[in-house]
């Protein structure tokens, strides 16, 4: 299967579609899941400090019969470890779970506290040869804006919510500016049952004779977003991979993208989301 690459403007090439681990427990379930992925043709695999499942990640790599070159590992460091000193000991935090002796990517998972301090960090490891490309996550354009220009090294990525409801239309030019590329968390709109259903996917699926997700995915997929879909159902999984055997018209794709409301389920401008994600995620909790 011919899973695309997308060049990043650090020069690191990052499978276009990857799988995504977020909520899947660390009870097993997570190493069951990265190994069928693994299995199944993905190369990329993306988790996170505060998922709580770096350590099955690692394990599955490892015991997977893919080398570990081929395969590209995504994590992102929580707010607690934000600043520069902590932000350090983040980072080796992650190597040490994961069990690995580098990481691909690296982002900051959240716009808030030190982000200069831990983007130092970040952007020192990547000098030493512990992470590969750095960048951010659910960096709004008002974040975007007040932050970036403080910013010694560009971001390669900025991880986002991006869906057919929710297409993230000023951030994309902006990202267009520096040549960052997007990537899609929940990019099937966590299961919108309305956006699968949609007039729209609904016709394209029947006929390309795919489902509604791969029809999603694969706009996604050549809007230029790197997706990130999520399941632990061995079908899905792979169903999800398979959708590089088609492609949309143009027509088509304006088609979806008349789908946009340009609200998600998330905003991250949201003052009162500081303090609930500090409150809510402690990653060290089990140190």
């Amino acid at each position: 299967m011919d899973i695309s690459k997308i060049k990043l403007n650090d020069g690191q090439e990052i499978p276009a579609i990857g799988f995504g681990t977020y909520l899947i427990p660390n009870n097993g379930a997570t190493y069951q899941a990265v190994s069928a992925a693994l299995s199944a043709g993905y190369r990329h695999i993306d988790t996170a400090a505060a998922y709580f499942n770096e350590a099955e990640v690692g394990r599955a790599i490892r015991d997977s019969s893919v080398v570990r070159d081929q395969i590209w590992v995504t994590s992102k460091l929580w707010l607690q470890d934000y600043g520069y000193e902590a932000a350090k000991k983040g980072i080796d935090r992650s190597l040490r779970k994961l069990g690995l002796d580098n990481i691909d990517l690296y982002l900051l998972h959240q716009p808030y506290g030190d982000v200069a301090g831990a983007w130092q960090a970040l952007v020192e490891a990547q000098k030493a040869g512990k992470i590969r490309s750095v960048g951010v996550s659910n960096m709004t354009p008002k974040y975007w804006k007040k932050l970036i220009p403080q910013f010694e090294v560009v971001p390669a990525v900025n991880q986002v919510q991006f869906n057919p409801y929710f297409q993230q239309k000023e951030l994309r030019r902006l990202l267009f500016n520096d040549d960052v590329k997007l990537e899609a968390w929940a990019p099937l709109g966590q299961g919108n049952q309305n956006l699968m259903q949609e007039q729209t996917i609904q016709k394209l699926a029947k006929k390309y004779q795919k489902n509604a997700g791969q029809i999603i995915l694969r706009f996604e997929n050549q809007a230029g977003t790197i997706v990130l879909p999520k399941s632990t159902h061995i079908e899905r999984i792979k169903s999800n991979l398979d959708i590089f055997d088609f492609k949309l018209t143009e027509d088509e794709m304006t088609e979806i993208r008349a789908l946009d409301t340009g609200k998600g389920t998330y905003d991250p401008d949201d003052a009162a989301n500081e303090a609930q994600l500090l409150t809510a995620i402690n990653v060290h909790t089990n140190d």
